[in-house]
C-alpha cells in the first residue's frame, strides 16, 4: 500500500462542497456549548469540518497534541496524523474512515446524528514514545443530503492494549456493531449484559474502594466481589478492575 497522505482521508461520502444559508445557520456559536462541555467534564476534544477539511477547535491537552499549541493543531489539519501516526496505524485510519462512512450511508438518514463509532490508535509523541489513544466520534451537523458537514472527537488513554478495537454505537441499541478487519465488514452483536451486583462493585470501585471495603459496603464475603470480579474481567475483556470501570464508564454500562 503508498505511503497515506491527507487528502487519501477525503473521499466522496465525507466531502461536502457547498452549504445552503439553513444548514450553516445549524453552527451558530456551537463553539461556546463545546467549550462549556469541556470545562465541565474535562474531556479533551477536536471537532472537524468536512467543508473546509481540516479543524475547527482542539482542546489544550499536551499529550495527545504532541508538544503543538492547539493553534499548531488546527494549522496543520490532517498533516499532524501524517507526522504523529505510525505508517500501520494511518493504514488501519484509512480502512476506517472507508468502512465507517459505508456504513453510514447505508444507515437511514433521519438516524444518522444517533450513531458513533470509537477506536484505538497510536500517537508518537515528541521523543518517539508510542502512546495508545482511544478516540470517539460523531456527527454534530449534517447537510440537507444527510453527509457530516461537522463531527465531534473525544479522545483519551486507551485502555486497550493494541490499535483498532472498532465499534459502532446507536444510541438507545443494545446492539453493537465490531469492525472485522480481515473481511472489511461489520458484525453485530448485542451489547454486554450487566447484573446489579456487577453494577455495583464496577460503582463502588469508581469510588476507589478495596475489596474488602466492596465486601464490607454489599454485606457479602471479598470472596464473593472477586468472583464478580473475575466475571466482570471476562465479559468487559479487561485484566483489572480499574480497566472495568474504564471500559463500562465508555460504553455506558454503569
Amino acid at each position: 500500500m503508498m505511503h497515506p497522505k491527507t487528502e487519501d482521508f477525503f473521499i466522496p461520502q465525507n466531502t461536502v462542497t457547498r452549504l445552503s444559508e439553513e444548514e450553516a445557520a445549524q453552527s451558530l456559536n456551537f463553539l461556546q456549548v463545546i467549550k462549556a462541555v469541556e470545562n465541565t467534564t474535562y474531556q479533551s476534544m477536536y471537532v472537524i469540518d468536512y467543508l473546509k477539511k481540516g479543524f475547527d477547535y482542539v482542546s489544550d491537552n499536551r499529550l495527545f497534541l504532541c508538544g503543538h499549541t492547539p493553534e499548531e493543531f488546527v494549522a496543520m489539519g490532517y498533516d499532524f496524523y501524517m507526522k504523529h501516526v505510525p505508517q500501520e496505524d494511518l493504514e488501519l485510519l484509512l480502512k476506517i474512515n472507508e468502512a465507517g462512512f459505508k456504513f453510514y450511508e447505508k444507515t437511514p438518514l433521519e438516524e444518522r446524528r444517533h450513531y458513533s463509532i470509537t477506536y484505538d490508535f497510536h500517537l508518537i509523541m515528541g521523543d518517539n514514545r508510542k502512546v495508545l489513544v482511544n478516540h470517539k466520534y460523531t456527527p454534530l451537523f449534517l447537510t440537507n443530503e444527510g453527509q457530516i458537514w461537522k463531527a465531534l472527537c473525544l479522545f483519551s488513554l486507551s485502555n486497550k492494549s493494541s490499535a483498532g478495537n472498532v465499534q459502532i454505537q446507536r444510541q438507545g441499541s443494545n446492539m453493537i456493531w465490531v469492525y472485522n478487519e480481515a473481511e472489511d465488514g461489520w458484525e453485530s452483536r448485542e451489547k454486554v449484559c450487566l447484573t446489579s451486583r456487577e453494577t455495583e462493585i464496577l460503582v463502588f470501585a469508581s469510588q476507589g474502594l478495596s475489596v474488602s471495603e466492596i465486601a464490607a459496603k454489599m454485606c457479602v464475603t471479598s470472596d464473593t466481589v472477586k468472583f464478580h470480579h473475575k466475571n466482570l474481567f471476562e465479559k468487559l475483556e479487561v485484566v483489572n478492575i480499574s480497566q472495568a470501570v474504564a471500559v463500562a464508564t465508555s460504553y455506558k454500562l454503569v
